[in-house]
């Protein structure tokens, strides 16, 4: 399965933030998204940086509540793995795994195409398993 079979399913939507916000209102955004991380961006389509929920954390706990007031560049992970919609998504899931992060960002000719999560990795290999029993149930039936 690729990349854009997952934002085929989900949707494209990324929610953003300019690295100029304060955390304050990237904190508003997760919550009114319900979502676990926001892609820093100052137009929508490239990306300066993400920001997940575990960033804020640590940096709450290492620098106190003063950051609510800071930009949201002061937080960010800078250097963002990205995929493309061509990617394999079971290579997707060893990369982030291995490294340990549970948001990528999709690009398309290098603009910001979507984002897909760990859960949405999961979700699709859940999705390929229940076809493949479904087609060998439907095999040894015949």
């Amino acid at each position: 399965m690729l990349v854009k079979t997952i934002l085929r399913n989900k949707g494209s939507q990324v929610t953003t933030v300019p690295p100029e916000a304060t955390v304050r209102e990237l904190l508003a955004a997760l919550a009114e998204h319900n979502i676990g991380a926001v892609v820093v961006s100052s137009d929508g389509a490239t990306i300066t940086g993400i920001v997940s929920e575990r960033d804020i954390v640590r940096h709450l706990h290492d620098r106190g509540a003063e950051i609510l007031e800071q930009p949201v560049s002061s937080i960010m992970t800078s250097e963002v793995r990205t995929v493309s919609m061509g990617d394999n998504v079971d290579q997707l899931r060893k990369t982030m795994t291995t490294h340990r992060f549970r948001h990528a960002p999709v690009l398309d000719e290098g603009r910001l195409a979507g984002i897909v999560s760990i859960g949405d990795v999961v979700k699709s290999a859940i999705e390929e398993l229940e076809t493949e029993k479904a087609s060998l149930v439907d095999y040894l039936h015949r």
